[in-house]
């Protein structure tokens, strides 16, 4: 099939998926035969390891997407079809350069729908199918769009149709199908401008080799003086570092006892403060390690320190996970204290790809790059795990669980709400919990969120 085919085959689907339908299976449906199609469409050569991978993760967001239909999902469906498309196209681009791609195809839509040119066929188009698309397609396309603006400025004219038995939503229709197609001309249609293309080597992994001549960054600075500022800057950070670490677990672990409220407020205070930091000890050292002093036979000293930075940043941030771990063995899980956790964890790889930066004399952009998929990893973790009902599961354990709380905050676990009641036989809680779901398990084929019909 041509560029046109998929573009108008994709625009139907989605019209025959969303018409009358709110978001839910439908939405999981077209994200699979996204995927499908676009690995039928991609060339061998394309056909990368990353670009298997990347379509294996788009099926997997595409069944998440199905059964929760929530917007963790949502966004690891876009993201990793996104991603597909353009690993499909593009094998060698960064994945940086994914939302200018997009951005700028979505601005540029109108202009290049209107090149017909460039993607319909330049022959003609053989007999009865030719007749159809120009004595019939486009006529009534023009009369659908004229008629939606008629109706819209006058009643009257609007009331001349009324006496048509036709259970048509003329204006969900068409917005449905221009929603659609526009979906599908820049997903499979988009374009890369040669601007993009000829900065991409910006984010190239490893120095070339012009890089490596030794001169000073700056023309007030000589190469000595620089390097002696980098020396003294990370011998006085480390300093600085020891003592923070010092107070910061001091008063995490020696303190007395606060109240919980004061208690929550203040980890996530120092989490903050820990993030912050971690987010600025690695801009400096991409400050001082962008080019030169990766190659320089007398930065020694100045690798070492760094890496005593990197270590010592590290030993902070396994300080501030005890200390939430600590918190949820007090408290209980929330979504929040998880994405402590996310956050740190990041923060923590971050530092480990700063170090593979130092020891391999990698380029500033290695981090962008490796940090992007990171990333992208932890949104598709996101998506694929009920958190609601595994934070749930863990607080039922505790004498202190609140119920109301758990009913209120929490999504998708009412599941394990259900095991609570059977287990403290709340018939008034399992009613409850089953008369919220049944709106769910009343929605029509197309907008079910699966997780609601596995309720029994």
């Amino acid at each position: 099939m041509k560029t046109h085919h998929y573009i108008f085959l994709t625009t139907a689907l989605f019209i025959a998926l969303f018409y009358n339908q709110n978001v839910g299976l439908n939405l999981g449906i077209l994200g699979i035969i996204y995927s499908v199609l676009t690995i039928f469409k991609t060339p061998e050569k394309n056909r990368t390891r990353t670009f298997l991978i990347l379509f294996l993760t788009s099926i997997l967001s595409s069944i998440a997407f199905a059964w929760y239909g929530d917007f963790p999902s949502f966004l690891a469906v876009v993201s990793s079809l996104l991603l597909l498309s353009y690993r499909s196209k593009n094998k060698r681009m960064k994945p940086l350069f994914l939302i200018p791609v997009f951005v700028v195809n979505c601005f540029t839509f109108i202009c290049r729908f209107f090149s017909f040119d460039r993607w319909l066929p330049k022959k003609n188009i053989p007999g009865l199918w030719q007749k159809i698309f120009a004595f019939v397609l486009i006529p009534l396309l023009f009369v659908g769009i004229f008629f939606g603006i008629y109706s819209a400025g006058s009643d009257h004219f609007a009331n001349l149709f009324t006496n048509f038995e036709l259970d048509i939503n003329f204006w969900q229709l068409f917005c449905i199908t221009v929603l659609g197609f526009f979906i599908a001309f820049n997903y499979w249609n988009y374009s890369v401008e040669k601007l993009i293309y000829k900065q991409n080597h910006i984010l190239d992994n490893d120095f070339q080799e012009k890089d490596k001549i030794q001169k000073s960054t700056y023309s007030f600075l000589d190469l000595n003086a620089e390097r002696m500022s980098g020396v003294i800057s990370f011998f006085l950070l480390n300093i600085l570092l020891i003592f923070f670490i010092f107070t910061f677990n001091y008063e995490q672990f020696y303190e007395a006892v606060k109240t919980p409220v004061k208690l929550s407020k203040e980890t996530h205070e120092r989490v903050g403060a820990v993030i912050g930091s971690i987010v600025m000890a690695i801009l400096v050292i991409m400050f001082y390690f962008k080019s030169n002093f990766n190659f320089d036979p007398k930065a020694g000293l100045m690798k070492i320190l760094v890496k005593i930075w990197i270590l010592l940043n590290a030993v902070l941030v396994f300080s501030a996970m005890v200390k939430n771990s600590e918190y949820i063995v007090n408290s209980g899980f929330t979504y929040k204290r998880l994405g402590v956790y996310a956050f740190l964890m990041l923060s923590l790889i971050g530092l480990i790809m700063t170090f593979i930066k130092i020891q391999y004399k990698k380029r500033n952009a290695f981090l962008f790059n490796s940090m992007t998929w990171y990333f992208y990893a932890t949104i598709l973790i996101c998506s694929y795990i009920n958190w609601g009902g595994f934070i749930t599961a863990q607080n039922m354990k505790r004498k202190d669980f609140a119920l109301n709380y758990h009913k209120r905050e929490f999504y998708f676990n009412k599941k394990e709400l259900l095991e609570y009641a059977a287990e403290k036989h709340d018939e008034k809680l399992r009613k409850e919990i089953l008369q919220q779901v049944q709106p769910q398990k009343n929605e029509s084929f197309l907008s079910k969120a699966m997780y609601y019909q596995t309720i029994k």
